[in-house]
């Protein structure tokens, strides 16, 4: 594999322009409107695994969008790796932050990535992530050096809920067995530090109503006579969490791992500037869980956000009313042996519970996932870490996510496989958010990067 090198280089220009146009399909799994464009988007995929080299490739239907298979099998008796990826992408709103059209893919140097950046809506997660290993499997096949078998899942809901995943993984166990699993939807410290990403948190989100009078009111003529929702809303928001920022919910903590000293040691020897973390997010102070740094409370501790709370008039100018309704989103970022959808049932029996009279509350779960640790000492591993040894020139560290893949859980549990975390982008690739990027020698690192592991894996498993 010592020519990896020389191939990117040769053909770096194409890989570039190959990312380019996919991310110029708003494949937007959240939005009805986009619908055409995640479909054409899975064809793109398609054809892209094809030229890299499948044997096989189909696109497989599902209760939703569809999920693109493909597989190279050399030989049966050799280990075989499914390689997971998503085509689809969250919504790019807000719209008026982007510097650039979402979909319109622009090449900005910036001061992490002096020799260019690709800025648009999927960039890292996980469009510019997933092909680097469409690119990976190019070298491997065109120059003969595939060591194993692969398989690709690329689906297209990943950004809202996998819910399709769930019931193709239960029903294609022959069709998708295999001896370890990759994804690279995840992260690393630095381009100078690189790290495996060995532990995710998982999630439990719900949505909630309040509601007061059966209709709007006059706030002057009603005004501290009844119950208004959006005020009640904010208290029992605000009494999620106690002085010390701790969960009230009652058992939210039950199940919560303590890591030792001695890991959370080995945790803290990661890199990190709370002054730089501070500047880069433009806050005065760092904020959580008493008893804990930034990278404990962001990784290995449970989390409820608030992520939208509306309600009542917000328009132009003033309009004096007690709205009938008040409304809000939250997420729950949960740890390994915290169940989701016991948390869930925990929290609506505490929100409900703690909601004066006056209102009556409503709280809808919409999806969720369990967390996930990968140990250290499996064969997938110390493949990975091989992998970025031999291009990083530098042994990985191991490190927790604050992210959620809920569907790492339950490949586990169908397939009876673990699951490798290889993540090539950065804390300030800004997925999620406006202009979300991904740095040009990441993705060309992670092409590099990715052969290695078929061939060290391929090793440790004789």
């Amino acid at each position: 594999m010592e020519d990896i090198r020389d191939y990117i280089q040769q053909n770096q220009q194409r890989f570039i322009d190959e990312l380019i146009a996919l991310l110029k399909i708003p494949s937007v799994s959240a939005d009805p409107a986009f619908s055409q464009d995640v479909l054409d988007t899975a064809q793109a995929i398609k054809s892209s695994l094809e030229k890299a080299g499948c044997d096989h490739v189909e696109i497989c239907e599902t209760p939703g969008y569809p999920i693109v298979y493909g597989e190279k099998i050399i030989d049966p008796n050799l280990p075989t790796v499914l390689v997971y990826g998503h085509y689809d992408v969250q919504p790019p709103d807000p719209l008026d932050l982007w510097e650039s059209g979402p979909f319109e893919p622009v090449i900005k140097k910036t001061e992490l990535h002096p020799e260019g950046a690709i800025f648009a809506r999927g960039a890292c997660d996980d469009k510019g992530q997933m092909y680097m290993h469409v690119k990976a499997m190019e070298f491997m096949t065109t120059t003969g050096q595939l060591p194993c078998n692969v398989k690709f899942m690329i689906e297209g809901e990943e950004e809202v809920g996998s819910e399709s995943l769930g019931w193709f993984v239960e029903n294609n166990h022959d069709k998708l067995a295999n001896d370890v699993i990759l994804i690279s939807d995840t992260g690393m410290i630095s381009k100078e530090t690189p790290s495996i990403t060995t532990g995710l948190r998982g999630l439990s989100y719900v949505e909630v109503e309040v509601t007061g009078p059966n209709r709007d009111l006059h706030s002057g003529l009603y005004g501290g006579a009844v119950a208004n929702p959006i005020n009640i809303l904010a208290k029992m928001i605000a009494s999620l969490h106690d002085e010390n920022k701790q969960i009230t919910i009652p058992g939210f903590y039950d199940k919560v791992e303590e890591l030792s000293k001695e890991e959370r040691a080995e945790m803290a020897k990661a890199p990190f500037s709370q002054e730089a973390y501070n500047k880069a997010l433009d806050i005065e102070a760092e904020y959580g869980e008493e008893g804990y740094t930034t990278n404990e409370r962001n990784s290995i501790r449970p989390t409820l956000d608030v992520n939208g709370i509306w309600g009542g008039y917000t328009g132009e100018g003033a309009k004096t009313v007690i709205a009938s309704k008040a409304y809000a989103k939250i997420s729950m970022r949960l740890v390994p042996n915290q169940d989701w959808k016991e948390i869930t049932e925990l929290f609506i029996k505490h929100f409900e519970g703690i909601a004066p009279k006056g209102v009556k509350v409503k709280v809808t779960p919409h999806h969720g996932g369990q967390g996930y640790v990968t140990p250290i000492d499996s064969i997938g591993y110390q493949a990975a870490a091989k992998a970025y040894e031999t291009t990083f020139g530098k042994t990985p560290i191991p490190q927790r996510s604050g992210g959620s893949i809920p569907i790492v859980s339950l490949f586990e549990k169908e397939l009876k496989s673990k699951t490798i975390l290889m993540g090539f982008g950065l804390d300030s690739d800004a997925i999620h958010s406006p202009n979300e990027h991904f740095g040009i020698w990441n993705y060309l690192r992670g092409i590099e990067t990715i052969p290695w592991f078929y061939q060290y894996f391929t090793a440790l498993s004789k």
